[in-house]
């Protein structure tokens, strides 16, 4: 293993992309980094501070199609043997990037996600009804697919390159997480999990996940378990 691709998608996020990448470019890792944004059509200033920013492969899309479209385009510029997805806010800590890959390193896993409920000092919720979802999707998808995992919302998922490039991906919205749990999960892979740091926003705070994708993800799971 040598190199590890940080995919960071960002939809008008001006106020925490520079704090964001300066954290990334910093954080001390055991192996090489490359990070590859995919400003997912801003309408903020977040594109013109991206172009100011050296040393990281930026892709601009034409309109907002959604995270998973894309975190699908980031992948089609991967060169690591790794890959993890970075949201673009502040809500997740990179110095939780060495215990993530860690797994995958010593081939003890393949896919490896980062569970907030595993660590017991994350104390706070973006809200009662953000957590109870959370837990109910975790659920659900270990009653679907036999998995016994903690956390299937969070935003840190960490794969060996060959094994996400190989999963046929059709998400385009929020619901790239329950898509790629269920198809992860369907191969028979183990999806390994490891306690990670959470410093959750609010709504208010620009959290833009809303019900709706909620009710996608549960239908998303359902579908790749019934129907494809």
């Amino acid at each position: 293993m040598r190199k590890l691709s940080i995919i960071v998608p960002v939809y008008n996020e001006e106020s925490t992309i520079l704090e964001l990448i300066e954290r990334v470019k910093k954080v001390d890792i055991v192996l090489d980094k490359e990070i590859i944004v995919v400003d997912d059509g801003s309408s903020d200033g977040t594109s013109n501070l991206l172009k100011k920013i050296k040393g990281i492969k930026v892709i601009f899309a034409e309109k907002n199609i959604g995270k998973g479209a894309a975190i699908r385009k980031g992948l089609r510029k991967v060169t690591g043997d790794i890959v993890i997805i970075q949201d673009a806010d502040l809500e997740y800590d990179v110095r939780d990037y060495n215990r993530l890959i860690e797994p995958i390193i010593k081939r003890k896993a393949e896919v490896v996600y980062g569970s907030r409920n595993l660590n017991k000092d994350n104390k706070k919720h973006s809200g009662f009804f953000y957590y109870m979802g959370g837990i109910f999707l975790s659920w659900l998808t270990n009653l679907l697919y036999g998995t016994n995992i903690t956390d299937e919302a969070t935003g840190y998922k960490v794969f060996k390159t060959s094994i996400i490039k190989s999963i046929d991906l059709k998400c385009n919205k929020f619901e790239f997480c329950p898509e790629i749990t269920a198809k992860v999960a369907k191969r028979g892979i183990k999806i390994f999990e490891v306690p990670i740091r959470y410093e959750p926003r609010s709504k208010k705070d620009g959290k833009k996940i809303k019900w709706r994708d909620g009710m996608q993800a549960i239908f998303t799971l359902i579908k790749y378990r019934l129907i494809e």
